[in-house]
């Protein structure tokens, strides 16, 4: 699906990301851990078109997709989320679903004039898929509320229910629970599991929470200072002496393993 080639992004003499290679599988859910600045925002902006590559290659099933704006890229399937939601917010969570397919007959002059029929008919439609997409993600109960009501939990909800609006291929989800409750970060994952078994995404998730790592992904990908440091299952990941010194540093891994021993 996606594959990424000895990927750099600089910024002056910083380098977030650094030769970093990967691939994401198809069907797969793929974790992408890391300590605080190894460069995994950096490289989803990267690969999601937001920032252009230094040098290195992303393809998508084959396709060279490097440096195309999210726009081309949305057009292909692969979409992502953010760690702070960007919603409508004086719209109802319906009407943020319904903003997100392209083309719709109502974003034409001539049709608001002439082809009031079309819109109001493929208004109906997208109504009814949003409410789909509502029931699906259990939050059937917000469809009227303004989406600047909703909780952070809900708003990521709405964040993964738009990707539903377009039938993704892929999805990026970056820190889908940074300030979610547990309960809720449960049924987004659950929402997950299920669009990737029944529906088959493929999605890329950066999360902080290893739990929720453990739960979903496999593999799980770790990045260190903008380089790919390990790949494999959580459990074998969370074993990895050097994954265990990137998140800790030599003094206290040596210091916990000193008070275990």
């Amino acid at each position: 699906m996606i594959t990424v080639e000895n990927l750099h992004r600089h910024f002056g003499g910083f380098h977030a990301v650094d030769g970093a290679s990967l691939r994401i599988e198809t069907g797969s859910i793929t974790g992408l851990i890391g300590p605080n600045g190894a460069g995994k925002t950096t490289l989803f902006n990267v690969i999601a078109g937001r920032l252009p590559p230094t040098s290195g290659r992303v393809t998508m099933d084959g396709e060279d997709i490097t440096g195309l704006p999210p726009h081309e890229l949305f057009h292909k399937g692969l979409l992502r989320t953010f760690q702070i939601a960007h919603e409508f917010s004086s719209m109802t969570v319906r009407e943020n679903l319904m903003m997100v397919p392209e083309n719709q007959h109502g974003e034409r002059l001539w049709n608001a004039w002439f082809g009031r029929g079309k819109i109001a008919a493929q208004e109906r439609e997208l109504a009814k898929k949003a409410d789909e997409v509502l029931e699906f993600l259990t939050i059937s109960h917000l469809a009227d509320e303004r989406a600047g009501n909703l909780s952070g939990g809900q708003k990521k909800l709405l964040e993964l229910g738009r990707t539903m609006m377009v039938d993704a291929k892929i999805v990026f989800l970056d820190e889908v629970g940074a300030g979610v409750n547990r309960t809720l970060l449960n049924t987004i994952g659950d929402a997950i599991v299920r669009l990737n078994k029944e529906r088959g995404y493929t999605f890329c998730v950066i999360e902080h929470d290893m739990d929720f790592i453990g739960r979903l992904c496999d593999p799980v990908i770790v990045m260190a200072e903008g380089k790919v440091l390990a790949e494999g299952s959580a459990d074998s990941i969370m074993k990895n002496e050097a994954v265990i010194e990137a998140y800790l540093g030599t003094g206290l891994k040596n210091k916990t393993v000193g008070e275990t021993a």
